[in-house]
């Protein structure tokens, strides 16, 4: 029997954290429970209101956040507030398939691309491995705005 994925982050800054990876992987931030958003309605403000109208003071209203795939095929990603800072290299890190079905060159043009469009998010470039055939197609390595790595693919 399989089992729902929720990939969680432990971060300094869940708000903000969520808020890039929304941005990098296309996702939303879900509303409230029992709240029901109109169209085009922000959801961190919705968020803000319901924890204040329950009684959350402010300072605790960044403690997690979640992402949601808005098409329901993608695992939930989940980020708490941890107060200690990243120490080491991840043992499990995401690949973003910016890039499927495309090789050489053109694979590595597209990787590009999608970099400059997460610098401009916040992440920074680490590395870069070209292609090495036949193995080897080719990948980015970056960082998110808290340090956690994660690789174009």
């Amino acid at each position: 029997m399989s089992r729902d994925l929720q990939i969680t982050f432990d971060c300094h800054d869940p708000r903000a954290l969520s808020s890039f990876w929304r941005d990098v992987l296309g996702y939303v931030h879900p509303g409230p429970p029992g709240v029901d958003l109109p169209a085009g309605a922000d959801p961190l403000a919705a968020w803000d209101e319901f924890l204040a109208r329950i009684g959350v003071p402010e300072e605790g209203r960044n403690e997690r956040s979640a992402i949601e795939d808005p098409d329901g095929g993608g695992p939930r990603v989940f980020f708490q507030r941890v107060p200690e800072d990243k120490v080491a290299k991840n043992r499990v890190h995401l690949d973003i398939r910016a890039a499927p079905g495309l090789a050489g060159e053109e694979r590595m043009a597209a990787l590009e691309a999608e970099c400059e469009r997460l610098v401009a998010l916040g992440a920074r470039r680490l590395e870069r491995h070209d292609p090495e055939p036949p193995m080897g197609a080719g990948h980015l390595v970056m960082a998110d705005p808290e340090g956690n790595e994660f690789c174009l693919d």
